[in-house]
């Protein structure tokens, strides 16, 4: 499925704005740390596969520089396992 640019600015203003990664106690969210923008475009990439499986699959393909950039973790290590419920329910509209 292709959505189109304004579906897209949507998807990324919404995670921007809803999901956290959790570090330390602290909650940091997508748009400040400047990943919604490519978590929205992995998962448009797979919405077709519904919303769970697309979920699960774009927080594996976003990789998030830490360590100055020595180190990348995926982001589905980073958001505590409440944060994926919350992407699946903001996608299910998409899908």
């Amino acid at each position: 499925m292709k959505l189109s640019a304004q579906d897209l600015e949507e998807l990324s203003r919404t995670l921007a704005d809803r999901l956290y990664i959790q570090v330390a106690g602290w909650h940091l969210y997508l748009g400040d740390a400047k990943l919604a923008e490519s978590l929205a475009g992995e998962c448009a990439a797979r919405l077709d596969q519904g919303a769970e499986v697309c979920a699960r699959q774009a927080l594996e393909a976003v990789q998030v520089p830490i360590g100055g950039g020595s180190t990348q973790l995926p982001l589905a290590r980073l958001l505590p396992a409440g944060q994926l419920r919350d992407l699946e329910e903001v996608l299910r509209p998409f899908c």
